[in-house]
């Protein structure tokens, strides 16, 4: 868990990191790769939210 908290927090500073960027030099790239980033952060994260409620699902006994 702390690895996915830790992960998180690298995301949330390369997005900011990107926007920021962005509004300094103009240059759409860092948009475009804080995007991405951020896209990819959000799929990664609901895939994990899933896996954690199918493991509470198998262990709820029938």
């Amino acid at each position: 868990m702390f690895i996915l908290r830790l992960l998180a927090v690298i995301v949330v500073i390369a997005v900011a990191g990107g926007v920021v960027a962005y509004l300094l030099t103009r240059n759409q790239k860092y948009l475009r790769f804080s995007w991405r980033v951020f896209r990819y952060s959000l799929i990664v994260a609901l895939l994990v939210f899933a896996l954690m409620v199918l493991e509470r699902v198998a262990v709820i006994p029938l």
